[in-house]
């Protein structure tokens, strides 16, 4: 005795549910992707740009006749500084500001309390590892504003 199971057809219904389930999972993932895309990073930089772009050449001129360099580094819980001249003087700020986060969110963003010890800037932070960027503005003793966006990599 054998007993033959009838075979399933394969129908437009079918195949109507296999391409419909199809296109809601990836319209899903493009939707969850753009949320979480619009979250996770602002995506902006300046308040107005056309006004950002009349001040721009003004303060890169300056900004470039300082001479300065700038490189950061990271050790256990601190993060340090360095700000040098053209002949590679440590440079002492009249004000610093710094904000330390990751470049893809701003879930992590520190603004760390930058001491002067003599030859660097030095703060406490908790960094995890990965890059880093701290966006720096100091104030020269001439008045002239230095920005820079500095990468910070901490190894794990």
């Amino acid at each position: 005795m054998t007993s033959e199971k009838p075979q399933r057809e394969f129908t437009g219904r079918h195949a109507l549910m296999v391409f419909g389930g199809a296109f809601a999972v990836i319209i899903g993932v493009n939707i969850t992707l753009a949320v979480n895309a619009v979250k996770t990073f602002p995506g902006l930089e300046v308040k107005n740009s056309y006004v950002a772009s009349q001040e721009f050449d003004q303060r890169r001129s300056a900004q470039v006749a300082l001479g300065w360099s700038v490189y950061a580094s990271a050790s256990k819980d601190q993060v340090k500084l360095e700000i040098s001249d053209a002949d590679g003087n440590p440079v002492e700020v009249v004000k610093l500001t710094a904000t330390l986060g990751r470049a893809t969110h701003v879930r992590e963003d520190q603004t760390p309390d930058f001491k002067f010890n003599g030859k660097a800037y030095v703060a406490p932070a908790q960094l995890g590892s990965g890059n880093w960027n701290i966006r720096m503005v100091a104030r020269a003793r001439n008045g002239a504003e230095f920005s820079q966006r500095v990468i910070l990599h901490v190894k794990g």
